[in-house]
């Protein structure tokens, strides 16, 4: 069963009253919301959301592992098809296109995101549960996709070439300098950006201001992008502070057409923690 990127409810309710044995829910968002109501059969990984990647060799392969076995855990081979969901799509950072772009870069081919997530689904007025499904623990096959992942060593390299576009997509006190992370105004070391990023606010991409935020249309998320010089020929390089907002930021580019587009996935958390990689410290005025 091939599936689009992005599902709607709708789409999302006949697949469930379809029984597929093939199809695969999670819910990314905390123990606790997940333990008051969550969607009928889906399984809660926060895991996704909260793992701090580190793009060494020896952090991607913890990564593989970790997940090989968080999956498999919980009943994924890799083969199903999986709809991934959050709370809010403005609200969690992303959260849900990380888990999309995780399971795709681990090498699952049928991955989709609800559009709109949890509140768009309670929105449609769909049934909830509080139950928790059963499920038997498979072996999670490993296909790693790395074309969509980039390492720090591949920023280093890209970094004085003026074709390739650095895009920073952090919150504006992150961009301008006045905040190291969504966590904390200190909690990274250093405070700044990747030199040479132009940046688009994460926020713009969606129709932010919506009772159920959803991304927007393929032209406006193109008029955005060719603001800092993004085109479907662009080659992008994108980040944020762990590679959930880069992720949201890369679906809807995809979605729009700009399809070269690379998520430097242990982002900032990363950079920042690391003196000998060069930042861009000067504090922006808004």
């Amino acid at each position: 069963m091939d599936i689009k990127t992005l599902i709607t409810p709708k789409e999302l309710s006949v697949l469930l009253e379809q029984q597929k044995s093939n199809l695969i829910v999670i819910d990314t968002r905390s123990q606790e919301e997940y333990a008051i109501s969550h969607i009928q059969g889906s399984i809660n990984l926060r895991d996704i959301f909260t793992y701090l990647a580190d793009s060494t060799s020896q952090g991607s392969e913890h990564l593989h592992v970790h997940f090989a076995n968080l999956l498999g855990a919980a009943g994924i081979s890799g083969k199903e098809s999986i709809i991934i969901y959050e709370d809010a799509m403005n609200t969690g950072y992303g959260q849900s296109c990380r888990g999309y772009f995780l399971l795709k870069y681990l090498g699952c081919q049928n991955v989709a995101v609800l559009h709109g997530g949890w509140k768009a689904w309670l929105g449609a007025g769909f049934s909830t549960t509080a139950e928790v499904p059963k499920y038997e623990t498979k072996e999670f096959v490993l296909n790693i996709n790395s074309s969509i992942m980039a390492t720090t060593e591949e920023m280093l390299q890209i970094l004085e070439d003026p074709k390739i576009i650095k895009l920073d997509v952090r919150d504006v006190d992150e961009w301008i300098g006045t905040s190291s992370s969504p966590y904390g105004v200190d909690f990274c070391p250093r405070k700044g950006r990747i030199p040479g990023a132009v940046w688009i606010d994460w926020h713009r991409m969606m129709k932010n201001d919506s009772e159920i935020p959803m991304f927007k249309c393929s032209e406006e998320v193109r008029k955005i992008a060719e603001e800092v010089g993004i085109t479907s020929e662009s080659n992008v390089y994108v980040y944020c502070f762990k590679g959930s907002r880069a992720a949201n930021t890369m679906i809807a580019l995809n979605e729009a057409g700009i399809t070269n587009v690379h998520n430097y996935f242990a982002s900032w958390n990363e950079w920042s923690r690391n003196p000998s990689l060069p930042i861009d410290s000067r504090v922006f005025n808004e």
